[in-house]
C-alpha cells in the first residue's frame, strides 16, 4: 500500500545535516508490495520422465480397411468357411488388420469382383485365371504346392456300384459339371468328348452344374449324377475328411497334370502391398502357426509360378471354347 507523503514520520538530525533517512524509508515503503508479491512461491512444474514410452493411440477399428481375401467356389460355401477362416485369422493377425472372407457362388462372380478391386486377394481355378488375365489383366502371386508339386489333375468319378470304365460308357447318362469356367470341371470332360467326336447336349441324357466340386462329389455319391469330373485335389482332401467316399466313388480317368488353381490379386492392387503379401505367404511355412494352417488347408507351402505352368490350360480352354 502507498503511504501519503504527509504520513512519513519525520526523524530528528542535528541542524546542517541532510536527511538520507527518509528517503531510504520512503523508497522501502513504495517497494514494499511489490517486494512482497515476489515472495509468493510458484506452483512446482510437472516433472516428465523421458525415459518412459506411451504408445501412440492406435487408430479406431472402423478406419481400418480390412484385406479382402476372395475365394472361388472350390469347394462348397461350408467348406470353404471352414477350410479358409484359419488362413483369413492368420493373414489378419501378421498384417495387424482384419481380413474379411469375400465368396461368391461362380467363378465369373468372382472374376468380376477382382476385376473391379473389390478383393485384395484371391484364390481361383485354373480357367478363371486365364480368363481374367486375358480380359482384365489379373496377376499371378504365388501357387500352392501340394505334396511336393504345383499340379493337378481332372477326375472321372462314378459311383463304386456303376460298370463304367471310361467317358464313352457315360453315353447317354446324367452328368455332374461343376462350374461353367471350370478347367477340370467342365472345360477338360469337353475336351474328352470333342477328341470323341461328340457334344455334352448330345452325349449326354441330361448335365447340371453343381457350382462346386465338392457338390459334384456329393451329387455322384448320392445316385443324382452317374458321373462328374472333379479336381483331383478337393477329391482327395473329401477323401481325408470322410474316408467313406472311397466305398461310394472311384475314379474311372485321370487326366494329365496341369498347373494348379493359383493364388491371384487385381492388376491395380498397389505395388508394396503386393510385396508385403507376397513375403508373407512365401514364408508362411517357416512360421510354427503358419504350418498348421497350411496343414489345415492341405498345403505344403506357397511358392513363386510362372503363367508358362498354364500353357496347357489355355491350350484346351481355346479349343473347347467358352459357353454361350
Amino acid at each position: 500500500m502507498m503511504f501519503p507523503f504527509f504520513l512519513i514520520p519525520s526523524i530528528s538530525r542535528p541542524p546542517g545535516q541532510r536527511r538520507p533517512c527518509s528517503v531510504v524509508w520512503l523508497v522501502l515503503l513504495v517497494l514494499a508490495p511489490i517486494l512482497s508479491a515476489c515472495t509468493v512461491r510458484a506452483a512446482p512444474l510437472p516433472v516428465v520422465d523421458l525415459s518412459v514410452r506411451t504408445p501412440l493411440p492406435s487408430a479406431a477399428q472402423a478406419e481400418i480397411i480390412p484385406l479382402r481375401l476372395g475365394v472361388a467356389a472350390i469347394i462348397s460355401p461350408v467348406g470353404t468357411v471352414e477350410s479358409y477362416d484359419a488362413l483369413a485369422h492368420y493373414l489378419g493377425e501378421r498384417l495387424g488388420r482384419p481380413v474379411e472372407l469375400v465368396q461368391r457362388r461362380t467363378y465369373t462372380e468372382m472374376n468380376d469382383l477382382i476385376e473391379v478391386q473389390a478383393v485384395d486377394l484371391a484364390f481361383v481355378c485354373t480357367s478363371a485365371y486365364i480368363e481374367g488375365r486375358d480380359r482384365f489383366g489379373m496377376e499371378l502371386l504365388v501357387a500352392p504346392q501340394v505334396n511336393g508339386q504345383t499340379v493337378y489333375h481332372s477326375d472321372l468319378i462314378v459311383p463304386t456300384t456303376s460298370h463304367a470304365r471310361s467317358m464313352a460308357d457315360l453315353r447317354g447318362r446324367v452328368f455332374a459339371f461343376t462350374d461353367p469356367i471350370s478347367f477340370s470341371g467342365r472345360v477338360y470332360p469337353t475336351y474328352l468328348l470333342q477328341t470323341m467326336g461328340e457334344t455334352p447336349e448330345h452325349f449326354f441324357s441330361r448335365t447340371f452344374f453343381t457350382y462346386s466340386h465338392e457338390k459334384a462329389i456329393q451329387a455322384v455319391a448320392a445316385g443324382v449324377a452317374d458321373g462328374a469330373a472333379v479336381d483331383s485335389l478337393v477329391l482327395e482332401y473329401a477323401f481325408r475328411r470322410d474316408p467313406s467316399l472311397a466305398q461310394t466313388l472311384r475314379v474311372i480317368h485321370r487326366s494329365p497334370p496341369f498347373g494348379i488353381p493359383p493364388v491371384v490379386v487385381p492388376p491395380g492392387l498397389p505395388i508394396h502391398q503386393k510385396a508385403l503379401l507376397l513375403d508373407l505367404l512365401l514364408t508362411m511355412h517357416q512360421d510354427p502357426i503358419g504350418r498348421g494352417v497350411l496343414k489345415e488347408l492341405g498345403i505344403d507351402r506357397f511358392v513363386p509360378i510362372d503363367d508358362s505352368a498354364y500353357a496347357g490350360v489355355r491350350e484346351l480352354t481355346a479349343r473347347v471354347g467358352r459357353l454361350p
